[in-house]
């Protein structure tokens, strides 16, 4: 027994990697509720996010310090780890192996060290191989771990191969695999969150052909709870929501704000080659781009056919429709002055 494990101890305490993201926020402040503040700590390395007011356990820690992530997790029942390194923009590749690869090492790591009772890892549906697009997209997917895919989605199967490491040395760990988060408590914002605030802000000339598989936070969270208890050991659960084209996803924006949607949609073969010269004028503009092309790439070869029958029928997950997710989004904008601010 190492010496971190606290032998003899009850273990309560539950801790959360990426507390500061929306879905860390969101989590953070259920598990709180469930089990009471003083048995959740959270992992933080600059800022705390949306769940800053809540009185938990606030340990500063960085994923690439494994000490400081010992330190964080001793007597832990259990370490959700979401922190990650998400990008839709021109980070390098190495950057992404840093945080999603090296980082998650470090994680699963410290949990062994520690006697961590389960690891609830968070991984994302880029994690899997897309191709073929009219083919369901299941847990059974093989990995994206080829040199033609982009380098976010090969370090986020390389971050679950660290995890399956530590499982063949006895690390009771699950993955799950959410689709595009959307929904309430994006205090940052998130690229989807910013997406809504610019069509409210009449901000997009035209939209993009194209789409997604949308799934709402808050349901995201709900199968990240309970996977704590029904997920088993060294299974991936797909967490997905519905897909919908750009067009409708504005349309139900349109709906929930009364601001009417851009009329004008450019083809894909349009949107690749203008996205270069976005990312430059909103660079020029001191703001976050518009789209990219790895944005644009995203949305056009997305499997439309993503299945959460798994964890539907393991985890009681029931994604909710992408409009109520899209008006509760604007409700929170709202409430948070949100809407009002301009950039």
């Amino acid at each position: 027994m190492n010496k971190h494990a606290d032998a003899g101890r009850p273990r309560t305490v539950r801790v959360i990697t990426g507390a500061s993201g929306q879905i860390g926020g969101v989590l953070t402040r259920a598990l709180a509720d469930k089990y009471g503040p003083r048995q959740v700590r959270a992992v933080f390395r600059k800022r705390r996010g949306t769940a800053a007011d809540l009185d938990i356990a606030w340990v500063k820690g960085d994923i690439l310090d494994r000490e400081s992530l010992i330190a964080a997790f001793a007597g832990a029942e259990t370490v959700f780890h979401l922190a990650a390194l998400v990008s839709i923009g021109s980070v390098r590749a190495r950057e992404f192996h840093r945080t999603n690869v090296l980082g998650t090492r470090n994680v699963v790591e410290a949990a062994l060290e520690c006697g961590v009772k389960r690891l609830v890892h968070v991984s994302s549906i880029h994690a899997y191989d897309q191709h073929p697009l009219n083919e369901v997209l299941d847990e059974s997917r093989g990995p994206a771990d080829s040199p033609r895919e982009a380098p976010y989605d090969r370090s986020k199967a390389a971050g679950e191969v660290e995890v399956r490491r530590g499982i063949t040395r006895g690390l009771d760990a699950v993955i799950l695999n959410p689709t595009s988060v959307l929904g309430p408590c994006d205090g940052a914002p998130s690229p989807m969150g910013q997406l809504l605030l610019d069509l409210h802000r009449r901000r997009l000339p035209a939209l993009i052909a194209g789409g997604y598989d949308w799934v709402d936070v808050r349901d995201v969270v709900a199968a990240t709870m309970a996977a704590e208890t029904r997920a088993r050991c060294g299974e991936n659960y797909l967490v997905s929501g519905h897909w919908h084209t750009v067009r409708e996803l504005a349309d139900l924006c349109r709906q929930a704000t009364g601001v009417p949607a851009p009329r004008l949609q450019f083809p894909m073969f349009a949107a690749r080659l203008w996205a270069p010269c976005q990312v430059v004028l909103d660079r020029f503009r001191g703001r976050p781009p518009l789209y990219t092309p790895a944005s644009v790439r995203v949305m056009a070869h997305a499997n439309r056919r993503i299945s959460s029958a798994k964890a539907q029928a393991e985890l009681g997950f029931h994604p909710r429709p992408l409009a109520e997710s899209v008006r509760a989004t604007y409700r929170w904008f709202d409430e948070h002055g949100m809407l009002a601010v301009r950039g």
